[in-house]
């Protein structure tokens, strides 16, 4: 399952860079950026507003690790729409590393057999589910949903418009109820993951903006369709 983990994953090598970054080379503001990540925490450092585009920059023998990266321009993308919590960005930021892998995006556990490409699916099979495997198809219809509507909107856009398919709102209300009915389980609980879920759940729709925004810039940057154009319309006046 999914955890609030990844920073749990930088390395010492990740922690290095970060300051030499943002030091750009002035090796007295290195030393006191080091103290403040020794005082304060990394995520002084990790919160610097020119980082995301420094760990872009980064020649290639510094690059940073992918945990690092990621939870990087993850945090970012979130605190600009106003989603702040830490915890929610190292939970978001383990989704997205885990489920690139392979087809662990439609799979509730990677020892799982089951492969689950349709809410609907995960829906009907949580209903009579119970104990472990009810909590996991819970929160994987949560996760599900926001890798499919942060990730990929403009394939949800497209078929919405060829085949009627359902568009972004179906999957932020499957999302955010798939977020809030985990957070209620006794596991989430056992976990310390229901503080986790339920902001997941509250801010669904800002955190699919902020993932939109993302892949737009980072993975998609070349697309250019009015299907793109109308989504990022309404997201930016709240229709």
């Amino acid at each position: 399952m999914i955890l609030a983990n990844v920073r749990e994953r930088f390395t010492a090598t990740d922690i290095e860079l970060v300051t030499e970054l943002l030091a750009r080379g002035d090796v007295g503001h290195k030393a006191q950026l080091t103290r403040v990540a020794q005082e304060r925490g990394l995520g002084a450092l990790l919160d610097a507003p020119d980082l995301p585009v420094l760990l872009r920059q980064a020649p290639r023998l510094g690059q940073p690790s992918p945990a690092l990266f990621v939870y990087v321009v993850v945090r970012h993308a979130l605190r600009r729409v106003g989603v702040s919590s830490e915890r929610l960005s190292d939970y978001l930021g383990a989704l997205v590393l885990e489920f690139g892998l392979r087809d662990r995006a439609y799979r509730i556990s990677h020892a799982d057999d089951e492969i689950y490409r349709y809410l609907t699916d995960i829906v009907a099979h949580a209903a009579s589910a119970s104990g472990r495997r009810g909590f996991l198809l819970r929160a994987h219809l949560g996760n599900l949903s926001l890798w499919l509507a942060g990730l990929y909107p403009d394939h949800i856009t497209a078929r919405e418009e060829r085949r009627g398919g359902p568009g972004l709102r179906y999957y932020e209300e499957l999302g955010a109820q798939g977020y809030r009915l985990a957070s209620d389980h006794r596991v989430a609980r056992e976990l310390d993951m229901s503080d986790i879920y339920e902001a997941a759940a509250a801010s669904f729709r800002p955190i699919r903006i902020a993932l939109n925004r993302l892949s737009d810039r980072m993975l998609f940057p070349h697309v250019s369709t009015p299907g793109r154009l109308m989504r990022q319309v309404a997201d930016e006046f709240g229709q």
